[in-house]
Order: structure tokens, then sequence, then C-alpha cells
């Protein structure tokens, strides 16, 4: 694709095609190269490297599993860039040559599963002392000989044996506080540090939203306990915004220091569009150089790649409106695609995802993939943003049935009742409500519970989540993220396109 002239009708498709896969769910089979390439490292997010900061905390999608396995993975290389780049980041966050960072959970076949844990943590004492134990076990291999060979009956079982584990704990000759003391001085004084680290904690548990409840408070109260005994053996819990309001209160002293020093990963109108830039520009070269046509500037990083200079977002509406034009049809009043495409993708609580951000531009260009009435450089048509949209709901809806909520799959069936939002808070309640006792999965029999005892508590922890909005009015709406994904339409608008249906040319 020659850069001296102007583009083709068949450059753009080709253009097109590559804007299909710019990402979106696949960090866990990216190879470590091109997951450089796609990160962007939000400044803001800096906090959650200080040494002292133990909670890192962030709603579904804002990159808290990316941060993680940008410094729990084995690619030392890409954290030491990341933290080169980050202004005043080397004051903030031991280097790999100083540090061991080591993931405690999820650690698969080394973490007990759901149903193991379900048999022995009955308390929150209980998930106290699994945290500890679980962590010593992790730490075994820094241990001097002697105290390896002190703590065999901890070390040497299995990871779902959690019975013999926390027999093991109880009665163990030697103290596990007392290993992990030691090995604090050992640290100290080669003036090294480890990092342990926790992701995913909705995971835990599986259905059983108690013993997942239980296993995240004893893991924060394990550690309001100890943060303060040990400066070099530190942790980074990775935590969901509203598992962290619902389950991480304790009250006590040294938790209050430990949640007002956390921090809190949030996204910008800046920054979700510098890492969308960001992954168009180091997709391919063709890309790279369609974006520096629209007056990006960018800086470059041999791991991170191309990183756009976007300080505000009027700094890459350029780049939207060469992609998609300016407004969202022929005339004004449709409006601007630069506000449109941020304002339908906020939650409730006016947050965006950046894999929503993504896919809303993956799936629109999919669309017009072979679209050749587009007059270059246009990629992409307002309508396909339109109709990703859709998309881009229903994803997000069925991701979080999969994994974070699934208990979504009944909230889903039960409005289908009146699918016209919004809603009063009484019809809400009364939709809920129904079948308040039966299953809330994708099966019948699955057992499955709404984390709520009563229908209005469930009502406030969906407008809690962004899932739901309460407006000035006090009735109840959907956001358009999560519309089309609930198969539900706002009263008075356009019916939505029925599934699998195809805009006309």
């Amino acid at each position: 694709m020659s850069k001296s002239r102007g583009l083709s009708k068949q450059d753009c498709i080709t253009l097109r095609a590559q804007l299909t896969d710019l990402g979106y769910g696949q960090a866990e089979a990216e190879t470590d190269e091109l997951f450089a390439l796609r990160l962007y490292p939000v400044i803001d997010h800096v906090r959650a490297l200080n040494t002292k900061v133990v909670l890192v905390v962030g709603p579904r999608g804002s990159g808290k599993s990316a941060l993680f396995k940008a410094f729990f993975s084995k690619n030392r290389d890409l954290a030491d860039s990341i933290r080169r780049w980050m202004p005043g980041s080397s004051t903030l966050q031991a280097d790999s040559n100083s540090s061991d960072w080591r993931a405690v959970y999820p650690a698969h076949t080394d973490f007990p599963d759901s149903q193991a844990l379900a048999t022995r943590i009955h308390t929150e004492e209980d998930a106290k002392k699994i945290w500890h134990a679980m962590l010593v076990r992790l730490l075994g291999e820094f241990f001097s000989k002697d105290q390896r060979q002190n703590l065999t009956p901890l070390l040497e079982p299995m990871a779902v044996e959690v019975g013999d584990i926390l027999h093991a704990y109880d009665t163990s000759k030697v103290s596990p506080t007392g290993a992990l003391d030691e090995l604090e001085g050992e640290l100290q004084r080669n003036n090294r540090w480890i990092f342990a680290g926790y992701d995913e904690l909705d995971t835990l548990g599986g259905s059983d939203w108690g013993l997942m409840a239980r296993m995240v408070r004893g893991l924060i109260a394990f550690w309001s306990d100890y943060s303060r005994r040990w400066e070099r053996i530190r942790a980074k819990i990775f935590l969901r915004s509203d598992l962290f309001r619902r389950h991480a209160g304790m009250g006590t002293g040294d938790f209050a220091k430990l949640a007002a020093n956390r921090a809190e990963l949030k996204w910008s109108d800046a920054a979700l569009l510098a890492m969308l830039v960001k992954r168009i520009a180091n997709t391919s070269e063709d890309l790279a150089t369609y974006c520096q046509r629209s007056r990006l500037r960018f800086k470059e990083d041999t791991s991170l790649g191309l990183i756009p200079q976007i300080k505000e977002p009027r700094d890459a509406w350029a780049l939207l409106e060469r992609l998609a034009g300016e407004f969202m049809g022929a005339e004004r009043k449709k409006g601007f695609v630069r506000n449109w495409v941020l304002a339908h993708l906020r939650d409730g609580n006016g947050q965006i995802s950046p894999r929503s951000l993504v896919r809303l531009l993956e799936q629109a260009a999919s669309k017009d993939v072979a679209n050749q009435s587009l007059r270059p450089p246009r990629l992409i048509h307002p309508t396909a943003l339109r109709q990703a949209l859709d998309d881009v709901s229903d994803n997000h809806v069925t991701q979080g049935v999969s994994s974070e909520w699934p208990w979504l799959e009944g909230v889903r069936v039960r409005v289908q009742e009146d699918q016209l939002v919004p809603w009063g808070r009484a019809k809400i309640m009364r939709l809920l409500g129904t079948d308040w006792n039966g299953s809330w999965g994708r099966s019948r029999s699955d057992g499955m519970r709404p984390p709520a005892d009563r229908p209005g508590d469930f009502v406030d922890y969906l407008i809690e989540l962004g899932i739901f909005r309460r407006r000035a009015d006090n009735r109840v709406d959907v956001p358009d993220l999560y519309l089309s994904g609930l198969n539900l339409r706002r009263k008075g608008g356009v019916s939505r396109r029925p599934k699998g249906a195809r805009r006309s040319a």
C-alpha cells in the first residue's frame, strides 16, 4: 500500500479487514509480544504498582486482569518497559532485578477448587487460615532447608486436600508466620521484594456466593493483619469494585488504612481513545500510517510499540472522523460520531470498559468489510456502528453470564414479560420477584441464586453494578450497553433489528 498516494477502495477493504482483529477477548491466548503491543498503560493506574498499595479496585472490564498479567507473568521485560515509560514509576515499584512476582490466585491446580473449599471453609477465620497456608506454600522455595523440612506437612499435600493443609497449619511445630518473618528479614538484608498477586476472586466458590464472600473477606482480613508486619512481602489484590464495597468492609483500623491507600482503576475518555488508537496503530504498518495521517503523534517503545500522545478526547477526533465521518447520518441532527461512540457504551454508572470500545470497532468493521460504497479514506459507515452496538450489548451480557454474573441469565428471562424500559420501581421488583426461589442460571437444575435476599435489594445491586440506572423520576432504566443483550428496547425507540438480519446496502 503506497504511502505517497491516496487510498483506493481496495486499500480501504484491506484496512477494514485488519480492523476486525484488534484483539478483543484474546488476552489469555496472545503471545507476550502481541499482548505488549496491544496494552495501553494508563498513567493514572501507576499507583497500583506502589509497594505500599495492596488493594487494586476497578469495575468489570477496567483492565485489572491485563495489569495483573503484565506484572505477574513471566515476561519481566514487559513489566520493566511499563515501569520505565511511566513518569515517576521508578520510585514506586521494584524492578525485576530486585523483586519476584508470584500469583497466588488464580493458580489452577496449585489452589483448591470450589468443591474442596466448600467442605472446609465455613467461617471467615477458616478463610484467613487457608490464605495464610497458601502463601506459605507459594513461598516455600524461598525458605531455608530447615524451614522447608519443618513445614513439610503443610507444603506437601495436594492443593485439593484442604483438610490436610488446615490440619498441618493448626498443628505445625513451626509457626507459619515465623517462617514468613524469617523470609522478611532475609529480603530486607538483600534489598529485595516478593509480591503475591490475587486476581479473578469473583470465581472463588463457583455459584456459592456465600463461600466467595467468606474467601474475599478472609483474604482482605489476612492482609489487613499482616501488611504492616511485612515490608518486603507485599500483596496485590485485584478486586472488582462491587465486591470491594460489599465484602471488604471489616471496619478495623488496619483495614481502613489498607482501603484508604487503594488504587482505583478508572478510565478517562482520553485514555479510552488512546487505548483504541494504540491497538489500531500497532495492528499493521498500514493502519499506523492511516492514524498518522489524522495528525496523531506517537512515541515508540521497543516492547510497547507505538504509544499515541492523546491528552484529551479532541486529540483523537480527527481519526474518528476519518474512520466513520463527522456525523452519524447525512446531517448534524443525527449527532457527531465522536460523541456517539462513547455515549452509547456507558453503563449505568457512566463507565466504559476498554473491551467494549474495541469490540464496537471490530464488529462495525466486520459488517462493512466488503463495502465498496464508502468513499476513501472512510472505513466504516455509521449504520454499521449502530448495528455493532447491538452485537456489543449481546456479547457483553453473554460474557457476564459466562463469567462474573451467571445469575444475569435469570434477569434476562424474568424481564421478558415487559420488554419496554424504563420501568417503575414496583414493576421491575415484581418482574424480578417472579419465581424468585427458582434457578437463575442457564439450567433449571443448577441451583443458581441471585446475590441478594429480596427483589428490592437486587434492584439496588443491579443499579450499583451499572446494569440498571435510576432516573431522576425514580424509574429504572437500562443503558444501551445492556439493552439488546437483555432483549429489551426503550419506549418510543425504534424496534431492534431481528437477530441475524442484515441491513440493506
